[in-house]
């Protein structure tokens, strides 16, 4: 027989806020999962894990209706609504969360029932796998991901490579070891575009992700702050999110810096046509200006007169509203 969640020591909700969500809201729902317990892990920009175990002894009720209940409490004190998966594992419950129905609470209870919940899906519903592994096992025939359970380890791993062949084969047969880390949001901010019509054109999703830069990068700056690492993370028409993150050479509140690498993270994403509904980006780990390495002569005069303009394209975009890139719109389609 095979035991219900409830009765095992390790239950994750993986928590998925709406893409509308501020910044504020999503740490007032990271407070209230530590109500229910000190394993919280955010996961930004608009999501987190928390680890419960013993529900129905502490709280009299299963995993499912506990999380329903923090639902409830989100949208009553908050109005914020979140969707809520929840499995013994931390990539099944955010491909749960990800196909929650009206309830917004996914409750997969046992083995059973999260295998008739991974089995038909399309293979790009793995937790964690990119568009170009999809791509590939598409083309061994490979579409759902009961298939990609079913396969054979060794040809996963010819397929997608030795870890990540074993690790996205687990992750179809519902098996994940990571646990939840208690951590606390460092601080960050982040900016998103919606497309009204999913879009493949990569001038278009370029031109968005510049304009998001310069957004933030004139945002950290008034602040006087400066940024360590930069997330993007590209929610695709399937409803999947791929994400990535890279670390700066230096701390930095420049334009041109935050968009070298934001164009890098978008080009390591290997996107040829997949269809993008939604692009977020985060400046993350952000720390006071006076913390950073300090300026320093570039001797490069060419750069030292874009940034001489940074603080006039500021005022600008404070004035009337625009979000002018300034020299840095030069490089739109550089890699």
């Amino acid at each position: 027989m095979t035991a219900r969640l409830e009765d095992r020591d390790r239950v994750i909700w993986h928590v998925r806020c709406r893409p509308d969500t501020a910044a504020d809201d999503h740490r007032r729902i990271l407070d209230l999962l530590g109500e229910y317990t000190p394993l919280v892990q955010p996961l930004p920009p608009l999501a987190a894990l928390a680890q419960l175990s013993g529900t129905r002894r502490l709280f009299g009720v299963d995993p499912g209706e506990l999380a329903a209940r923090a639902r409830v409490q989100a949208l009553a004190r908050y109005g914020t609504d979140v969707h809520i998966g929840v499995a013994d594992t931390w990539s099944t419950a955010a491909t749960a969360s990800a196909r929650v129905g009206r309830s917004g609470v996914l409750y997969l209870p046992d083995h059973r029932a999260v295998e008739r919940f991974l089995t038909p899906m399309p293979v790009q519903a793995v937790h964690g796998i990119g568009p170009a592994q999809a791509a590939a096992l598409q083309r061994y025939g490979l579409h759902t991901v009961g298939a990609l359970a079913a396969m054979d380890e060794t040809v996963a791993c010819r397929i997608l490579g030795g870890k990540a062949g074993r690790t996205l084969r687990a992750r179809a047969r519902g098996i994940d070891p990571r646990g939840v880390t208690a951590a606390r949001l460092p601080e960050s901010t982040s900016a998103s575009h919606a497309y009204a019509v999913d879009t493949y054109d990569p001038v278009r999703v370029r031109a968005a992700l510049l304009d998001l830069v310069v957004t933030l990068a004139s945002r950290i700056r008034g602040r006087e702050q400066v940024a360590r690492r930069v997330t993007l993370a590209i929610r695709l028409a399937g409803g999947s999110t791929v994400e990535r993150t890279k670390a700066l050479a230096q701390a930095s509140a420049h334009t041109e810096d935050l968009r070298s690498t934001t164009f890098r993270l978008l080009d390591s994403m290997a996107f040829q046509r997949a269809r993008i509904r939604g692009i977020t980006l985060i400046a993350e780990d952000l720390r006071p200006a006076d913390e950073g390495p300090g300026t320093q002569t570039s001797l490069d005069p060419e750069r030292e007169n874009r940034l001489r303009l940074e603080p006039v394209l500021d005022r600008i975009n404070t004035r009337y509203g625009r979000r002018l890139a300034g020299p840095a719109g030069a490089y739109l389609k550089a890699s």
